[in-house]
């Protein structure tokens, strides 16, 4: 190995742990925040899910307490061997049963035995069955009323049963049973973004949004409990399968990192049904039973991935930066000594002249000196103005990297977005939201092609050609980028727009760059709101073309209006921004020969103003 290779060596390695920690720094900071955006999603789920299981049942809890109302019903269980009004209690039960679209409704005396049954005329008729031994029947006898997920013992038709006692004014005559269908609420389930379940008491998946989920086990079953369930027949026998569901960590507010197993071949859905998930649970109000809400932790992992790559290649870059500015350093430390060596040895040489020519006159010896001053002031003002070409170039790497790891933020973050939605358009059969997508991302890389060619010649600034914009075009891209967080955010785009069309005099993509940080910007000042309403106006005034982005927010400070557009400036909060967005947008709006202004609105919130000439062909 070389001497050089053994110098190069340290450095090497310490630009390898510089991008390592970067990339690990930046991985685990995306993922927590990942994290906490999903946790905020899985509990909005929750409540969407409870409230439609709760609605489901509640619209039948109340229909068995409503048949001691019935005088042949309550007839029948004073006098069950008379049996003239159970002919006419099947079909009171029978016309209810089809009415209240259930499966089915049946009467039970304090004995255990079906009395009446809507079911009567089918040959697997309840009528005459002992279902003593059905836990709602015994939780209905002891405390008035009871509720049960089973499976039919008769049908095997699982079902939610309801159970009542019918009393008379001294004793109770028996119990009233309603088995509900919650098929219909799983399907509506198995439409939605995440994989949900219903578990009960004993751990079994009753309910869920995955077929395949059903009748598995959360944990697994004893030989003891399986004894107890073929005793009281709950799941008829069922097989009840582990579903494979291991615990990976333990997080806040109850939530959990768990994995699913891959069982067999993978199952058609529309959204992952094994791997590893974000896991969210609540019991659910007057039942024994436990909802959890799934979500994939795909997207996840793949934006900390992406934010990681970016870190490494920020680190990179910075490295290089160094070793570029230490370079510098070097070879003007040894410009400085040669030009002191030769000083001496010119100085040298002259004592010599000197010591030589003592006899030479005095108007020789002014006249040397003179010409030696010359040579050295030369000298001086051509390493100063040496000195001015670096220090330039250098002022301009700083400009350009740091509007760089700005720009490239955006565009990175859109063609993750949409390459992820090409996916799942291509899943389903969507080619042509799936070209779209792609068509999409062919101009992000084309448009981070452009930013990144500015590297190749850095002492030079990017030409950015003005040509006719049009504005109403321009919008439309910036929101087709920010349409997944503003589909996330629930937000409406009001727009103004006259006939016809604005044409600018401007760059397209750096007049989007603008517009982008516009919008993200009235974004983050609604944030928290549950309806934010985003304004924008464009149109002719005086002239020129005029396009301004108005927020519903609280507006801006005071003390923030005189500051809006210096660097580092931010009203954000610690390490969400590095307060360039806004002067990067006013330089790039004043090359186009125009200005970008803040202020707050009469009516609230705060609007911001781009003014830009217009193109000779508009102005025409």
């Amino acid at each position: 190995m070389s001497s050089r290779t053994l110098r190069r060596l340290p450095m090497f390695l310490l630009l390898v742990l510089l991008m390592g920690l970067a990339g690990f720094g930046a991985h685990r900071i995306a993922q927590q925040l990942g994290l906490a955006e999903l946790q905020a999603t899985g509990l909005h789920r929750l409540d969407l899910y409870s409230a439609s299981l709760e609605r489901e049942i509640g619209k039948y809890a109340f229909l068995p307490g409503t048949l001691d109302l019935e005088r042949d019903v309550l007839e029948l269980l004073r006098h069950p061997d008379s049996g003239q009004p159970t002919a006419k209690v099947n079909t009171y039960l029978e016309q209810l049963n089809e009415r209240a679209g259930t499966l089915s409704i049946y009467v039970i005396d304090t004995a255990g035995r079906v009395v009446a049954a809507s079911n009567w005329r089918r040959a697997d008729s309840f009528l005459g069955e002992d279902l003593s031994f059905r836990p709602y029947f015994r939780e209905a006898m002891a405390s008035g009323s009871g509720r049960f997920f089973g499976i039919g013992t008769t049908r095997g038709e699982p079902g939610y049963y309801l159970a009542s006692t019918l009393v008379d004014a001294s004793r109770t005559l028996g119990v009233a049973v309603i088995k509900v269908s919650l098929e219909q609420l799983e399907k509506s389930w198995s439409t939605v973004e995440a994989p949900a379940m219903v578990s009960d008491e004993n751990g079994v998946v009753i309910l869920g949004s995955v077929a395949d989920w059903k009748f598995t086990t959360l944990r697994p079953l004893d030989e003891p409990t399986r004894s107890a369930f073929d005793q009281t027949q709950q799941y008829n026998r069922r097989a009840l399968k582990p579903l494979g569901l291991r615990e990976i960590a333990e997080l806040d507010h109850g939530a959990r990192l768990v994995e699913i197993a891959r069982q067999g071949s993978e199952i058609v859905s529309v959204y992952p049904v094994s791997g590893r998930f974000l896991a969210q649970s609540r019991p659910l109000p007057g039942t024994p039973w436990t909802l959890t809400v799934f979500s994939h932790l795909e997207q996840v992992d793949e934006i900390a991935q992406s934010r990681a790559l970016v870190a490494v290649v920020g680190a990179a870059f910075v490295f290089m930066l160094g070793l570029m500015l230490d370079e510098r350093r070097r070879r003007l430390k040894d410009r400085l000594a040669a030009r002191e060596a030769l000083q001496q040895a010119h100085d040298e040489l002259e004592r010599k002249v000197d010591e030589r020519t003592a006899d030479l006159s005095a108007a020789n010896q002014l006249l040397q000196d003179e010409v030696a001053e010359r040579i050295r002031a030369e000298r001086t003002l051509r390493a100063a103005q040496d000195e001015l070409v670096q220090a330039g170039k250098l002022a301009v790497i700083g400009q350009l990297s740091t509007g760089i790891a700005h720009e490239l933020n955006q565009p990175l973050a859109a063609l993750r977005t949409l390459s992820g939605n090409g996916v799942r358009f291509l899943e389903r059969g969507d080619l042509a939201t799936t070209r779209s997508n792609l068509e999409r991302i062919a101009q992000l890389v084309d448009r981070m092609g452009l930013i990144t060619g500015q590297l190749r010649a850095f002492a030079r600034k990017s030409s950015g050609q003005l040509q006719p914009v049009a504005l109403g075009r321009a919008l439309d891209n910036a929101l087709a980028l920010l349409e997944p967080r503003l589909r996330q955010a629930n937000a409406e785009i009001v727009r103004h727009s006259p006939l016809p069309e604005p044409l600018a005099l401007g760059d397209a993509n750096r007049l989007e760059q603008v517009l982008v940080n516009l919008l993200g910007n009235a974004l983050d000042a609604m944030d928290g709101q549950p309806a934010p309403i985003i304004e924008v106006d464009c149109g002719v005034v005086a002239g020129r073309a005029r396009l301004s982005v108005r927020d519903h927010g609280p507006g801006l400070a005071e003390a923030a209006l005189s500051h809006l557009f210096e660097p580092f400036f931010t009203t954000k909060a610690a390490g969400v921004g590095l307060g360039l967005g806004l002067t990067i947008s006013a330089g790039i709006v004043r090359d186009f020969g125009g200005t970008l202004s803040g202020a707050n609105h009469p009516a609230g919130g705060a609007v911001f103003t781009l003014d830009i000439p217009l193109s000779p062909e508009a102005s025409a």
